[in-house]
């Protein structure tokens, strides 16, 4: 079996990133351990039930360690959605959301293949929360 595993998302502060992933996005710490230059690794992914297995591909929280990655810090993906948070329940996590602070960038709309809102990170990068259909 493959599957993506990790995917690197450039921030400017650890602890802040961190508190958002889970506190507001219900995302959960996988690990947070230094790193030798004085960075950390810090993994955190979707929220899953306890003792359950991984709740797929996990975010590598890496802070921005010069000019170049300074400037893709809220626009990784020249203002696209670049991620895609995969719900069962569209209502409870967009209303949950909304109550943590998570600015949503449009009202919920009801597409063939889903229930979808855009939202945004603490740092301007664009999300869909989407429940897919069937």
């Amino acid at each position: 079996m493959r599957r993506i595993a990790l995917v690197t998302l450039v921030v400017d502060d650890y602890d802040e990133a961190i508190r958002f992933y889970t506190e507001a996005l219900g995302f959960r710490l996988v690990e947070d351990a230094p790193r030798p230059d004085g960075s950390r690794w810090v993994v955190v992914e979707p929220g899953v039930e306890p003792g359950a297995e991984s709740g797929g591909t996990g975010l590598l929280l890496a802070r921005a360690k010069n000019d170049a990655q300074r400037t893709r810090v809220g626009d990784q993906t020249g203002g696209r959605v670049g991620f895609f948070l995969h719900t069962d329940d569209f209502a409870r996590d967009h209303a949950r959301m909304l109550a943590a602070g998570v600015t949503f960038l449009e009202e919920p709309r009801h597409e063939p293949y889903g229930s979808v809102a855009v939202f945004q990170d603490l740092y301007g990068n664009r999300w869909d929360l989407l429940q897919p259909a069937g």
